[in-house]
This record gives C-alpha cells, sequence and structure tokens, in this order.
C-alpha cells in the first residue's frame, strides 16, 4: 500500500506537466488561428476553417454519427484496432529480422563490408515506391501491409543492434574468452545485455515507423477496413467535412503514441531485469 502511494505522488506531477503542456499546445494552436484570420496572413497557407478548423471542432467530430450510424469515434477505434493488428505483425517480423541480421554481421566484418551498404540502400527508396510492389508480389491483403511495416522496422533495429552489440567492453570479451567462454556464450551472456540500450532505442523509432508503414501499406492494397482507407475515404469530402479527416489524423497519431508508450513499458521491464556485464 505504501508503494502504491509512493508510485501515485510521483505520478501526480507527471501527469500535472503533462496536462499542462497539452493546454498550452491547445493555446498556441488557437493563438495561430486566431493571429492568422485577424491579420490576413496567408504564408504559409491561408487559415480558415476548412485548412485549420478549431481543436473543439475536431474532437467534436469525433462523437459526431456518421452516415452509416455509428459514432465517428467509434468507426475510428476499429479502424485503428485493424491496423494495429497489421502494424504489430509487421513490427514484431521487422524486429526479429534486424536483431538477427544485426547477430550475423556482428561476428563478420566480412558480411558487414558485403551487406551493410545494401542495408542502408534499401531504405533510400521512397515507401511509397515499394508499397505497390509488394502489393503486387503478396497479391494485396493484410500479409502485404505487415510486409510494408516490417520494411521500415527492421533498418534502425539492425543498425542500433549492431551497434549495440559492438559496444561490449572488450576486456569483459577477453576475461569471458580466457575461460573459454563459447561465442554463442560472449553473444547471450555479455553483448546483447550491453546492447539492450541501443535495441530499445531502435524498437521506440520502429514502433511509430510501422504504424506509418501500415498505413501507407493499406492505399495501394485497397483495404478500407484500416486507418488507411478512413484516410482516403474522409480526405474524399475534405473541403465539405475537415474535421473528420483532422480527427481521423488524431486517431492514427494515438495509435503511434501507444505503440511508443508499449516499448517504454518493456524496456523498463526488460532493462531492469537485464544482467549487468563486469569487465
Amino acid at each position: 500500500m505504501t508503494t502504491f502511494a509512493t508510485g501515485a505522488r510521483r505520478a501526480v506531477p507527471r501527469v500535472a506537466a503533462t496536462l499542462a503542456v497539452l493546454l498550452a499546445l491547445w493555446a498556441l494552436w488557437e493563438l495561430y488561428r486566431w493571429t492568422w484570420i485577424e491579420t490576413g496572413w496567408t504564408w504559409p497557407f491561408p487559415v480558415n476553417d476548412t485548412t485549420l478548423p478549431h481543436l473543439h471542432t475536431i474532437f467534436g467530430a469525433l462523437g459526431k454519427h456518421t452516415s452509416a450510424g455509428p459514432l465517428l469515434l467509434t468507426v475510428l477505434l476499429k479502424s485503428a484496432w485493424f491496423t494495429a493488428k497489421e502494424a504489430m505483425l509487421g513490427f514484431a517480423g521487422g524486429a526479429i529480422v534486424g536483431f538477427f541480421l544485426a547477430v550475423a554481421l556482428v561476428h563478420s566484418r566480412l558480411m558487414q563490408r558485403a551487406f551493410l551498404p545494401y542495408i542502408v540502400a534499401s531504405q533510400t527508396i521512397p515507401i511509397l515506391a515499394v508499397a505497390p510492389m509488394v502489393v503486387v508480389w503478396l497479391k494485396a491483403g493484410w500479409q502485404s501491409v505487415a510486409v510494408i511495416a516490417a520494411y521500415l522496422t527492421f533498418f534502425p533495429v539492425a543498425i542500433n543492434t549492431l551497434r549495440g552489440l559492438q559496444s561490449a567492453e572488450p576486456r569483459a570479451q577477453e576475461l569471458m574468452r580466457s575461460y573459454a567462454a563459447s561465442p554463442w556464450e560472449v553473444l547471450w551472456k555479455l553483448r546483447v545485455p550491453a546492447s539492450l540500450p541501443y535495441v530499445f532505442t531502435a524498437l521506440k523509432i520502429s514502433a511509430t515507423a510501422s504504424v506509418v508503414g501500415a498505413i501507407i501499406g493499406e492505399l495501394p492494397s485497397s483495404i478500407q477496413d484500416g486507418l488507411g482507407g478512413a484516410i482516403l475515404n474522409f480526405n474524399q469530402y475534405y473541403s465539405l467535412d475537415p474535421a473528420s479527416l483532422w480527427a481521423t489524423n488524431v486517431i492514427a497519431a494515438a495509435l503511434g503514441i501507444a505503440f511508443f508508450v508499449a516499448v517504454v513499458i518493456a524496456e523498463k521491464i526488460v532493462v531492469r531485469r537485464a544482467p549487468v556485464p563486469v569487465a
């Protein structure tokens, strides 16, 4: 009970700070909107109810009924859950591929020189160019969306994990080899624990990237059940109902934040319990 009370007291300043930041951002949004309308400024774009709706209008749209009957919030939450499942599968697949690719590369400088330039080059291709090809190869469907999400996930994980595996203390590696430790033991008892901060940094980046990849992948896949389909649908009626598209973007952002927070929680659990390598 004491622990719970202590945790609650520590959480209060954080919650208060978060609310203060949100209120400040809200105020800045409305101040920007009011200033540009009152002065007639048109740079970088004209401000009106279509280009920049009130925040209360955007959030109010979530509580309105769609033409099909249900609340917009209900529709978007279902779409978000559909996209989340695709993103989670892609995130998991990309993270696994990236991790074991880094493990292979750290044990061979020849492989690093041979494959690392191509791994880097793969990320210079725009995802909008890759997505249609993946859809054609896999005949559309949620599998192609998961592959696109994995494509955006594996690179940060591979590069950061490789850097983390290389960061293990050289003296500790020499000590383990002096005790005839196998490469497998050195990897899992020394290199992997040392790489965890790097791995979770990559996972935080990849978590939000997987959501973006899933949404982008839904567009050429003609999937209407996810957030990509909702964005495409509301984009057609933006001039008549801009708040719905803005509300969809809010839910998409919230989904990305949820993925990020999940990785942060996992990091606190795993890194706290991980063994600390000693040289």
